[in-house]
């Protein structure tokens, strides 16, 4: 499975980025409002830093809008994904983005009907938002079986799953378990990921044994 980091902090991005376990970065409308910067500058700044894909989102609803808007952001690095909505018009901007060559995320997913026609459309990445999903009540990982079994029965489908609206570490295993491709999480459940009490427990541990012996490596 491959790990993106969601949010457009560019502090948080390279601190990630060190570890080498970053795949690639999502951002969206409301992250971009966060940092308080200029999207361009932004996504240009995340681009140099991660060499995977780094999603921007358009603003537009329209489909002349996206469009335009998703040939502007696709010019800004060669490793920018363009995020258009689960939308007509946001389908009719993945194909038409998809034959000029730009890869796309297509994002708000939360039905497999909807994974298939963004597949169809040719998008890179469809988003399922896991986390909405279960907010009211509704199980979001069933979403992901569900696409992962509609995308396996047809080969010629090669859109990613990128499970999104992840919330805790659970999230992040059940997805892998049910065959996504990608997972996008927060940087906190990022990091969350290698916690286990045992672990700080066993190191505490071994740390107090070798203070005894008195040794220097």
């Amino acid at each position: 499975m491959k790990f993106f980091v969601d949010t457009a902090d560019v502090a948080e991005i390279r601190e990630l980025a060190e570890t080498g376990l970053l795949d690639g970065v999502t951002t969206n409308p409301s992250l971009i409002a966060k940092a308080g910067r200029p999207i361009k500058e932004v996504i240009a700044e995340i681009c140099a830093l991660v060499e995977g894909p780094i999603s921007a989102e358009v603003a537009a609803t329209d489909f002349a809008g996206m469009l335009a808007e998703g040939l502007k952001l696709a010019a800004i690095a060669p490793n920018v994904t363009v995020k258009v909505p689960l939308t007509w018009d946001g389908l009719k901007a993945c194909k038409a983005l998809t034959e000029r060559g730009h890869k796309v995320n297509v994002t708000l997913c939360f039905s497999a009907n909807q994974a298939l026609l963004a597949a169809k459309a040719g998008a890179t990445f469809v988003s399922p938002f896991i986390g909405r999903l279960d907010d009211i009540g509704l199980d979001g990982m069933e979403l992901i079986d569900e696409i992962r079994t509609i995308y396996d029965n047809y080969p010629a489908l090669t859109t990613e799953i990128l499970a999104a609206s992840i919330r805790t570490p659970n999230h992040v295993k059940l997805a892998a378990m049910a065959g996504a491709d990608v997972a996008t999480v927060p940087p906190s459940v990022l990091k969350g990921l290698v916690k286990h009490p045992l672990t700080d427990k066993g190191l505490e541990a071994f740390l107090a044994d070798w203070k005894k012996t008195g040794q220097t490596i």
